[in-house]
C-alpha cells in the first residue's frame, strides 16, 4: 500500500477490550495481591497474544480489575478468544472468581 491510499472498511482492524472484574478471596495483604495477580497475568500473556494488565481497584487487596486487549481483522475472532480467556481463568484459576466482566469492540 502506498502513503495516500485509504484503506478498505473489510481491511480496518478490529480493536476488543475486555474487562474483568476478579474477586481474590482470602487475600490478606496488596503483597499477596500482587503476587496472585502476577502469577495468573504472566499466564495469560504467555497462553494468549494479547496484552493483559491490572487497570484499576490497585488498592483494594481482594478485588481486582484486568483489562485485555485484542486486535484482529474480524470481532467474532475476538469475541471467541474473550470467551476462551475467561474459561481459561475458571479452570486455571479457580480460587480468582470472575464477579463481572464486559467485552467492547471498536
Amino acid at each position: 500500500m502506498t502513503r495516500g491510499t485509504s484503506i478498505n472498511k473489510a481491511d480496518q482492524a478490529v480493536v476488543s477490550l475486555l474487562s474483568i472484574r476478579i474477586v481474590l478471596p482470602g487475600c490478606s495483604s496488596l503483597k499477596e495481591k500482587r503476587s496472585r495477580l502476577q502469577s495468573l497475568l504472566n499466564r495469560l500473556r504467555k497462553e494468549f497474544n494479547a496484552g493483559f494488565s491490572e487497570t484499576a481497584l490497585q488498592d483494594l487487596w481482594q478485588s481486582a480489575l484486568i483489562s485485555c486487549v485484542m486486535v484482529s481483522n474480524d470481532g467474532h475472532l475476538n469475541q471467541k478468544m474473550a470467551e476462551e480467556i475467561l474459561r481459561f481463568i475458571e479452570s486455571h484459576f479457580p480460587d480468582e472468581i470472575i464477579e463481572e466482566y464486559h467485552l467492547e469492540h471498536r
